[in-house]
């Protein structure tokens, strides 16, 4: 197995999807051992820092990438598998930020009222524990809350010669921001240009779904990918992930409705390719079985999740077995 170890310097960042020189050839198969930046880039350090005094709003959301892959073509199918997430410092950030969030005015929600005041609160890791330490700053309360390592972005060049922001997610995967993009993961997405030319980063110690005020616990990460290319399958319109336990579809686009509907359509597509339903009795079983948590709700495009549980459907190989495959070379790192 090719081992490739990259830790980026800042100005090596990538700041968009597509338009970007790959840092790196690889093969299928390669492991990459990675170092992802936070999304502040690393400008936020203390409760007393305030975004609009320390953020330059063009470097925000850095990835580490684009990496080219071998032999991928448009219409192939790239395999992301998650092995290992592991915070790269003792401390993650989260912040409000004016004109940002799901539950402030917005430049799209355009009210009279004022933006919703600045505030910055660091979050103490503590590795043994596996906690990181909520403190509110208007009340004495301190909270040791799990820590669920993440990454906030994974994703491929767009089609159509397309240069995307890496704040938004969309069918090339990007800023997504869901839960389930942690270690034992699967990411696939459809390739889209030659190469794929895909990259990750937005490292979050922990996030609740909805991600509401903007910024999750962001912090700096250290990561481990194994990647592989599926050829002559079905290329998957919206991005999906497996886990031991679930298969999901991540759909992304406003209204917030439409963002659910594209992940529904991509599950119900998604059972006919495993089981030969029809789209009417997928749609049936989705009705039934289905899990909808909310990825995001304040980037350009929401992300909302569609996700069933392995345990209510037959025994299935998606893409004959590459997630299982994946697993198994995951424990011999």
């Amino acid at each position: 197995m090719q081992v490739v170890e990259y830790r980026p310097e800042r100005d090596a960042f990538a700041w968009t999807f597509g338009g970007v020189a790959p840092t790196h050839r690889i093969v299928p198969g390669t492991c990459l051992r990675l170092w992802t930046e936070d999304a502040f880039s690393g400008r936020i350090t203390s409760t007393s820092d305030r975004a609009t005094a320390v953020l330059d709003m063009s470097e925000v959301n850095p990835q580490t990438g684009p990496f080219f892959v071998e032999g991928a073509e448009p219409g192939d199918t790239l395999a992301i598998h998650i092995a290992e997430l592991t915070p790269a410092r003792d401390w993650g950030a989260s912040t409000t930020i004016p004109l940002f969030g799901a539950l402030s005015v917005t430049e799209r929600t355009a009210l009279l009222h004022e933006p919703l005041p600045e505030r910055t609160w660091i979050y103490q890791l503590d590795r043994a524990a596996g906690t990181v330490l909520f403190e509110a700053t208007s009340a004495d309360l301190r909270l040791e809350l799990p820590c669920n390592p993440m990454l906030g972005t994974v994703g491929v060049a767009p089609p159509g010669r397309e240069v995307r922001s890496s704040l938004v997610p969309d069918v090339f995967g990007g800023n997504m921001d869901t839960p389930e993009m942690r270690a034992g993961a699967t990411c696939y997405l459809q390739v889209n240009v030659e190469g794929a030319l895909f990259s990750v980063g937005d490292g979050h110690y922990r996030q609740g779904e909805g991600e509401s005020c903007g910024t999750a616990v962001e912090g700096a990460m250290n990561v481990v990918l194994l990647v592989e290319l599926i050829k002559n399958a079905p290329a998957p319109a919206w991005p999906r992930i497996e886990s031991d336990t679930h298969y999901t579809v991540v759909g992304s686009s406003r209204p917030l409705e439409d963002a659910w509907r594209a992940s529904q359509i991509g599950m119900i597509a998604w059972l006919g390719e495993l089981y030969g339903l029809d789209r009417i009795d997928a749609y049936q079983l989705l009705t039934q079985a289905a899990e909808s948590p909310l990825a995001n709700v304040v980037d350009t495009n929401y992300s909302a999740v569609t996700k069933i549980a392995k345990a209510l459907l037959p025994g299935a190989a998606a893409y004959n077995g590459v997630h299982r495959h994946l697993r198994e070379q995951a424990r011999t790192l």
